[in-house]
């Protein structure tokens, strides 16, 4: 060993075959600070606006206990009234919003989308709330997330999201995924020109009065001719900030969601996601609206380049075990689990003992480095993973139907 330090690390060659890992880590830091630290700036609107708020959830198979406990914590919030747009062979979730005091309305067209613009109709409150069939609210984001619309020229807001109850590797790495979000590209978006670039559909609020003008756009949307089924709260939020409203985080409404365990649904999930903001951002980014939000534009395009430039680094340590360079190894994978908890932190402050799964972290962020290269090569494709609905000859119809079930005529 002491001859390899003698002869090896002390000969500037050695370190020359990795200075483009290097420099390409120095380039992709700095980016990483440029958008983090105007994150550390960020704050919850405090005051004391309220607005008559709806809400919206499009119902499809939901798991009968999660769809219950989450519809008791939205009446919870005393908020003015809940509509539930459910599909005509979810028979399961018609039983249970029958024990709720909510409106329901029945659909026959498969898609969340039309469902969404259903709800939305339906609704009459200033404000509507789009919320998924398993998200559970806290006691006060009704409350919350009125705040925010005191300016006027707020046109959505959205709230902070982690896992519900999270069990698993996969679970649990989903929950640092979204707190690296919300502690860090949403909240810098919000302060650098109230332009968060998605409300996530799991809970976004709207004016109402603006859902009505864009329904047509949202519903027509295509992609290279293909009408789009998924992405609706990317969608939303772009019509919204096209228009010349603003969109605002308010990290202090908090919300959780279900999230896949298993590696196969998770992969599948990540890869519709994926598409959906490929197709969104490259669209944005041909258009002169974004670069009015020129932080926003720079967040597209790091995003972007980063599908690209994340694999750059196993492929050096690939290297270097073929080499069998292992003092590369033993640093290079070090410096993954030291930098990776520093950009998680606020994470770690929450669950410390999250710090042994960085490792695995590491891992599933190069995975999907690679899912979302292949999201770039199949941006075409319209798949839905928890609906049984698909773009044939450019119409959106069911692939499947429940056994038993009859759809309406």
């Amino acid at each position: 060993m002491s001859g390899l330090f003698d002869t090896t690390l002390l000969d500037f060659r050695y370190y020359l075959v990795y200075l483009p890992l290097g420099v390409l880590g120095l380039v992709r830091w700095t980016c990483w600070l440029v958008r983090r630290a105007p994150a550390a700036l960020y704050r919850s609107v405090t005051n004391d606006h309220s607005l008559p708020i709806g809400i919206v959830v499009p119902v499809y198979q939901e798991d009968p206990e999660i769809f219950a406990h989450a519809i008791e914590s939205w009446l919870a919030n005393e908020v003015d009234e809940v509509v539930l747009v459910i599909d005509v062979t979810d028979k399961a979730c018609q039983e249970i919003a029958a024990r709720y005091p909510v409106t329901v309305v029945i659909t026959d067209v498969p898609g969340k989308r039309d469902a969404l613009r259903k709800g939305w109709e339906a609704c009459s409150t200033d404000l509507v709330a789009l919320v998924d069939s398993d998200t559970i609210w806290a006691d006060d984001v009704a409350q919350e997330v009125c705040k925010p619309f005191a300016d006027p020229r707020i046109g959505g807001v959205g709230t902070r999201q982690n896992v519900y109850n999270p069990k698993g590797f996969l679970q649990r790495v989903n929950d640092m995924f979204l707190d690296y979000r919300y502690f860090d590209e949403n909240a810098a978006q919000t302060v650098m020109g109230r332009a968060v670039s998605c409300l996530s559909g799991r809970t976004a609020v709207y004016r109402r009065e603006l859902l009505l003008e864009i329904s047509d756009d949202f519903m027509a949307e295509t992609f290279w001719g293909v009408p789009c089924m998924s992405g609706d709260d990317k969608r939303l939020t772009t019509l919204i900030l096209e228009r010349g409203h603003l969109t605002y985080m308010q990290r202090s409404a908090r919300v959780w969601s279900t999230f896949p365990g298993t590696l196969r649904i998770f992969l599948k999930q990540r890869l519709r996601w994926a598409r959906n903001t490929w197709r969104s951002d490259l669209r944005a980014l041909s258009h002169r609206w974004v670069w009015r939000h020129p932080f926003l534009a720079f967040t597209m395009i790091d995003k972007g380049v980063s599908s690209f430039t994340l694999l750059f680094s196993p492929f050096f340590m690939t290297w270097a075990i073929i080499r069998q360079d292992w003092f590369f190894v033993a640093c290079l994978a070090g410096w993954w689990w030291v930098s990776r908890s520093m950009k998680i932190l606020p994470h770690l402050v929450r669950k410390p003992s999250s710090f042994f799964l960085v490792p695995g972290f590491v891992l599933i962020s190069f995975m999907m480095a690679v899912v979302k290269l292949c999201a770039l090569a199949t941006i075409r494709k319209q798949r839905w993973l928890t609906r049984q609905v698909s773009v044939e000859n450019g119409v959106v119809v069911r692939t499947a139907q429940p056994a038993g079930a009859e759809v309406a005529a």
